[in-house]
């Protein structure tokens, strides 16, 4: 899908077409192409609609976005145009009320958490660690709830189109875990599984009676022959030993 109009997928072929004379400056196509696309700055708009900010006014800010997309995009990046666009219309959402929104950031506050991060650099070097909040905060002159604001406030923001690597072609979306890949989860299990492996045929049936079958641990010490109190006290020790196998 190359981006969407009231939610129905553009043409890739038409984008495409249009985006290349864009690029070399003809202005009735960039508007054709913001048209077809915006469905996808409207479909972004609702997670920032309670800051403050008018919806028309956030569209116009995000087509913005859409616009540098559209100077910017290459078919060369290996990925359609409405991937590429999001990350950039979100980002100059956020510029936005970041800097010109209805949250200030004082010069103040900003020479603050420039000085702040000059100071942890120079305590790095001389401690080889991390400062603390506080630590920081007294070299800085300041409290440590101020001084986060501060560091936040001049935090840099990233666009996931942005390169991870040396000129590899890498850029931060492929290298961020999808949460709805369900990798992650499989490996848990699979750790999950190899820890249950190394216990013992009692701990093995308790395990089996009381989470896959579901049976409280009066159930299970009834199955086992067991009492109550040593099923409890053998599930304890379980769960220190698969703590001890999944931490290594």
């Amino acid at each position: 899908m190359s981006g969407t109009r009231d939610g129905q997928p553009c043409d890739f072929s038409k984008n495409s077409e249009l985006i290349a004379r864009a690029q070399k400056g003809d202005r009735e196509a960039m508007e054709r192409v913001v048209e077809l696309n915006m469905g996808l700055v409207k479909s972004i708009i609702p997670r920032f609609c309670d800051r403050g900010v008018e919806y028309d006014d956030l569209v116009q800010i995000g087509s913005l976005g859409m616009i540098k997309a559209v100077k910017s995009y290459s078919e060369g990046f290996g990925c359609v145009f409405s991937t590429y666009a999001v990350p950039l219309i979100i980002g100059e959402i956020r510029r936005y009320l970041r800097d010109d929104g209805m949250i200030k950031v004082s010069r103040g506050v900003k020479r603050l958490g420039v000085h702040a991060m000059k100071q942890r650099e120079l305590y790095i070097k001389e401690k080889g660690r991390e400062p603390k909040i506080e630590e920081l905060a007294e070299i800085c002159g300041s409290c440590p709830e101020e001084l986060v604001f501060a560091l936040e406030a001049c935090y840099p923001h990233h666009s996931l189109s942005e390169p991870a690597g040396d000129g590899d072609g890498v850029c931060l979306e492929n290298i961020i875990p999808d949460k709805n890949d369900g990798i992650e989860s499989l490996c848990d299990r699979i750790s999950l599984k190899d820890a249950i492996k190394k216990l013992s045929d009692t701990e093995r049936q308790i395990i089996h009676l009381r989470y896959y079958c579901d049976l409280s641990q009066q159930k299970t010490a009834e199955v086992l022959g067991l009492s109550q109190v040593k099923v409890s006290r053998c599930e304890k020790k379980i769960f220190e030993k698969l703590k001890g196998e999944l931490l290594v």
